[in-house]
C-alpha cells in the first residue's frame, strides 16, 4: 500500500497540471502578470510563459530575472492540480516593497503536463545510467497508465536550449532586464529542483544561482540509489564554482522527501569540498514538512531572499 501511495503520489506531481484551461485568465494578488501564449520553440514543446511584473515596473529601470519552473503553480491556485500555489505575487511583492531583494521580474515557465518528466530529468545523468536498468524502469512504469511513456524522452538538455537560446533572449528584449549572469537564476521543486541544479552546472555562464527545494534525487516513485548516484556523480564532476555562484537545497520529512536526505548529505560533501560556504550555500531541513506547494510556499522567502537578497 506504501508503494503504491507514492506511485500515486508521484503520478499526480508529474500530471501537475494537467487539464488545466491554458488561456485561462490569472488571478493576481500583487503586482501583474503578463502572459506570453504558447511560446514556440524549436526543442521543446510550446507552453505558456507568465512573467510576473511588481506593481511599480518602470522600463526606465533594469531588473535582475528568476526562472521558475512548472508556472502553472506560481500565481493561481486553479491553475494547479490541486488548487494550491507558491503565492509568488504575494512573496515577491512583499520582498520587492520592504527593499529586502533586488528589483526582479520573475518568468514563470508551464510545464508540458505528461511531458514533464521528460523536460525536467537530468539527461546527462539518466545516460549515464545502464540500459538494462533503465528498461526495468520504463517496464514497472508502464503498467500504470498514469505513468506510461515518463521515462520514454528525456529531453532536458532541449528544455535548458529552449530558456538559454530562446527564452532569455526574448524577455531581455521584450523587458528591462539585466542580462548578465550576476542577475539570472532559476528555481524549481522537486524534478523542478532537479532541473535548476542541472541548468546551472550545464549552463554556470548564465546562471548566478539556483534554489532547488525538495530535489527529487530518488528520479521515480520510490527510494532509489542508483538513480540517486547518478545525479550526485554527475553534479560532482559539473558543480559550478564556488567564487561566483550560489546554490540553495532545501527538504522536508515527510512523503517523498522522506528519502531526500542521505543523497543531499553526498551532494551536501560535494559542495564543502568544492569550496562552498554559507556565503553562497544553504541546505536547510524543514522537519515535519511535505512534498507540496503549501510547504514550499511556507519557506518561499528563504530562498528568494538567498538568491536575490541586497
Amino acid at each position: 500500500m506504501k508503494h503504491l501511495l507514492l506511485l500515486i503520489s508521484v503520478c499526480l506531481i508529474t500530471l501537475s497540471s494537467c487539464k488545466k484551461e491554458k488561456n485561462h485568465t490569472l488571478k493576481i494578488s500583487d503586482g501583474k502578470v503578463e502572459r506570453i501564449t504558447m511560446m514556440k520553440s524549436e526543442y521543446v514543446s510550446d507552453r505558456n510563459i507568465d512573467v510576473w511584473l511588481p506593481s511599480d515596473y518602470d522600463s526606465s529601470k533594469k531588473y535582475s530575472v528568476l526562472y521558475m519552473n512548472d508556472g502553472q503553480t506560481l500565481y493561481d491556485p486553479s491553475m494547479s492540480w490541486l488548487n494550491d500555489e507558491w503565492q509568488v505575487d504575494e512573496m515577491m511583492g512583499k520582498l520587492s516593497r520592504e527593499k529586502t531583494i533586488k528589483n526582479t521580474i520573475v518568468v514563470g515557465i508551464w510545464n508540458s503536463d505528461i511531458g514533464r518528466v521528460g523536460d525536467y530529468f537530468p539527461q546527462k545523468p539518466f545516460e549515464s545510467l545502464p540500459q538494462s536498468y533503465v528498461d526495468s524502469i520504463r517496464t514497472e512504469l508502464n503498467k500504470v497508465e498514469y505513468t506510461k511513456n515518463m521515462m520514454q524522452d528525456i529531453h532536458s538538455d532541449n528544455y535548458l536550449k529552449f530558456i538559454v537560446k530562446e527564452l532569455k533572449p526574448y524577455i531581455d528584449n521584450k523587458y528591462a532586464t539585466l542580462t548578465n549572469k550576476e542577475n539570472t537564476f532559476i528555481m524549481g521543486s522537486s524534478y523542478g529542483g532537479l532541473i535548476s541544479m542541472y541548468a546551472i552546472s550545464e549552463y554556470p555562464e548564465i546562471f548566478e544561482g539556483a534554489a532547488c527545494l525538495s530535489t527529487h534525487w530518488i528520479g521515480t516513485f520510490n527510494d532509489n540509489p542508483i538513480i540517486a548516484q547518478a545525479f550526485i556523480n554527475y553534479f560532482g564532476k559539473h558543480i559550478p564554482g564556488s567564487k561566483n555562484h550560489k546554490i540553495y537545497f532545501d527538504y522536508g520529512s515527510k512523503t517523498l522527501d522522506q528519502y531526500y536526505e542521505p543523497y543531499q548529505l553526498k551532494i551536501d560533501s560535494i559542495m564543502q569540498l568544492n569550496g562552498y560556504t554559507d556565503a553562497n550555500w544553504k541546505t536547510l531541513k524543514f522537519e515535519g514538512k511535505n512534498h507540496s506547494e503549501a510547504s514550499w510556499r511556507e519557506r518561499l522567502d528563504i530562498p528568494l531572499i538567498f538568491l536575490l537578497g541586497k
